[in-house]
């Protein structure tokens, strides 16, 4: 039976997708007993139960001029009340949206909850976004005020009126704002001024199987499309992650990753909310190499990478490690060896069912840990941290292996954007590698229409699936089917005990002139562990004879605007002086014609050799390559937000390149 006032209240609904921002969802009920377990809340009510459970308790860290600013449970509810208040004030109406311009911080959160208190939406924009691409989202979403975190940030719209005309109201959450746009300060205070009674009214009328957050996809596949989760899909699938991976308010995290990626948002935001564990705030330098002076300081339970994370951690610990002195070379080798060796054993146990602690308990792993394990947890900041996980794009087994052997099992899980983060996981105690664990409480996962091998897509169907996106019923239709699944698009395999496993992309799969289809991530992988002076490797030759590859080196990154430099890293130096035999300091001197170009692009041809003698079949073969003249970056829109490989923006950025690779 629906409730009649918010903010729990139902809305009778027949249809599981709407593309309306007023619209409501038929709750998903496939397991009555799951509703029953789990009764559908609102995120205020999440919020609420958490207040009054741990309201004195530390919500949100940020460091400021070198002193951690802190606010509790309670002052979080009572500052986002005073954001709703000022907004509705600023002339934002139930249904419309609160575009969020900025690196995550305590106002990030803030905001969004004072949105969502006053009936509308939330909506990330990632930092990294051109004006052009910020001005489409705004418009799309129904955005009537923008909160933005510095002036770098409106300096995209320098006449904001004119460029966001629908734009009621700008605040500017850190520094001093430019005549026009409001600071916090300035916003809370207008709060501070108004009644209680409109918040209260709209809360009444908030319905759980209503949208309350919009999460924008990265664009990597075309225009960012706004994925409308409901209250229950947020509130469900946090209290289910947590469960699952047994998080409560003893955990603490650090928030880096960007919040307007949905499994960065899921576990910073939601999952923090439903358990009452606190949240420190990186700087906005942490992915150019400050994250670990956070982690040091904060020690985190739980932290969640993407693969970049990992690699750039891995690749300055190899480069620590080859200037190390020849005793502690040797310890750390045998260290890792020990620890690799010891881990999988452990792990085959614990996919087996059978005791898993002997494998760690024999003397070589005992004194492996002292000697190495424990102090390289120390260094990364990682020594109190029980959950690891990695997700939002590929990763290679050769960084899995990498953590494992220094006893840091980072554990693979899979979601999406329009699943609110993570759908299925490894947990400690049952970790399969390579693989993206199984589903995640009572979430649904099935492989459709798998072919002989067993494999198919990867569809899912559980509470917290989107809602739709917004205005786009073709998008909506797309993506899920007339029985509700929402269809991946990634193809994928079922292993033992209901674990799954990603074998690729349906829409990253070329088809060879000769009708063969080839999954480019193995081969890119495996090019890239033969040949690790290579930042990337992108294989095409989609309805071509044959397939080619375009490469990029290892370069250093301007550490204010993350575009490559022509430097070589140290480590591709290396390379080129112990594999090739030449001595090069840049990218142009390996391109420039000459012996160092002779020797480096042979070395690069005999790897590929080694790639190619791996393949299943010619047709996976790479014949013909090219080294391109700069590294992909965000900058370069090669990669998205969260370093995922834009394929469809290379091959049109590099068109001519992979023209002249099949020029006869």
């Amino acid at each position: 039976m629906a409730i009649e006032i918010g903010p729990d209240r139902i809305i009778p609904s027949d249809s599981l997708t709407t593309t309306r921002p007023e619209g409501s969802v038929k709750l998903r009920d496939h397991d009555p007993q799951d509703l029953e377990n789990m009764p559908p809340i609102s995120v205020i009510s999440m919020m609420k139960k958490t207040v009054d459970k741990h309201g004195d308790e530390i919500a949100l860290r940020v460091k400021r001029e070198d002193v951690w600013l802190e606010w509790t449970y309670q002052q979080y509810w009572d500052e986002a009340w005073l954001a709703a208040k000022a907004f509705i004030k600023l002339g934002l109406k139930p249904h419309h949206s609160v575009c969020i311009l900025g690196f995550n911080s305590p106002e990030w959160f803030i905001t969004q909850l004072g949105a969502i208190m006053a009936g509308a939406f939330s909506a990330g924009i990632y930092t990294t976004n051109s004006p052009e691409s910020c001005k489409y989202i705004i418009e799309n979403c129904r955005a009537e005020i923008v909160v933005a975190e510095d002036t770098k940030q409106f300096d995209k719209f320098p006449k904001i009126n004119e460029f966001l005309p629908n734009v009621k109201s700008a605040i500017q959450y850190t520094g001093t704002p430019k005549e026009g746009i409001k600071s916090w300060k300035e916003l809370l205070e207008i709060g501070k001024q108004e009644s209680d009674e409109e918040v209260n009214h709209r809360i009444k009328n908030i319905a759980i199987n209503q949208c309350c957050v919009l999460v924008y996809t990265s664009g990597t596949t075309g225009l960012p499309k706004g994925v409308m989760m409901s209250h229950d899909n947020l509130t469900w699938m946090a209290r289910t992650t947590c469960k699952f991976l047994n998080i409560s308010a003893n955990d603490s995290l650090v928030s880096y990753l960007p919040l307007s990626h949905s499994a960065a948002q899921m576990v910073d935001v939601w999952m923090a909310m439903s358990a009452g564990a606190s949240v420190s705030f990186a700087d906005k330098n942490a992915l150019k190499g400050t994250l670990v002076h956070t982690l040091r300081e904060v020690r985190p339970t739980c932290f969640l990478g993407v693969p970049r994370v990992f690699e750039k951690m891995m690749e300055k610990m190899q480069e620590l490690g080859k200037s190390a002195p020849a005793v502690k070379k040797v310890i750390a080798s045998w260290a890792k060896k020990t620890g690799l060796d010891c881990n999988k054993k452990r792990l085959e146990a614990e996919a087996s069912g059978a005791s898993a602690s002997a494998a760690n308990d024999t003397i070589s792993y005992k004194w492996a840990k002292k000697l190495v394990f424990d102090k390289v947890k120390q260094n990364l900041g990682l020594d109190h941290t029980k959950v690891i996980g990695v997700g939002a794009a590929p990763i290679s087994m050769e960084s899995l292996e990498y953590f494992l052997s220094l006893d840091i099992p980072l554990l693979e899980c899979y979601g999406m954007s329009e699943t609110g983060g993570p759908h299925t996981g490894n947990r400690p105690g049952h970790h399969k590698l390579g693989s993206i664990g199984p589903s995640i409480g009572k979430c649904r996962t099935k492989i459709f229409n798998p072919d002989s091998d067993g494999e198919g897509e990867i569809i899912m169907s559980s509470r917290n699936i989107m809602m739709g996106y917004l205005f786009n019923e073709e998008k909506t239709k797309e993506a899920i089917d007339e029985e509700g699944w929402l269809h991946s698009g990634d193809l994928g395999t079922q292993l033992e005990n209901e674990y799954f496993k990603v074998t690729g992309r349906l829409k990253e799969l070329i088809i060879t002139a000769g009708g063969e289809n080839v999954a480019p991530i193995p081969i890119e992988d495996t090019m890239k562990k033969e040949l690790p002076v290579l930042s990337n490797a992108m294989v095409v030759g989609d309805r071509k004879k044959f397939l080619s590859c375009l490469l990029t080196f290892r370069v250093e990154t301007d550490p204010d605007t993350m575009e490559p430099k022509d430097t070589l890293t140290k480590a591709a130096k290396e390379w080129c002086q112990e594999v090739a035999g030449v001595k090069v300091d840049t990218l142009a001197e390996i391109l420039i014609p000459g012996e160092a170009n002779e020797k480096i692009m042979k070395a690069i041809q005999d790897g590929i050799n080694r790639v190619n003698k791996q393949a299943v079949s010619n047709a996976q073969r790479i014949q013909k390559w090219t080294v391109l003249p700069t590294d992909f970056s965000v900058p370069g829109d090669e990669l998205g937000p969260t370093l995922k490989l834009k394929r469809h923006t290379v091959l049109k950025k590099y068109a001519a390149y992979i023209e002249s690779l099949y020029d006869i």
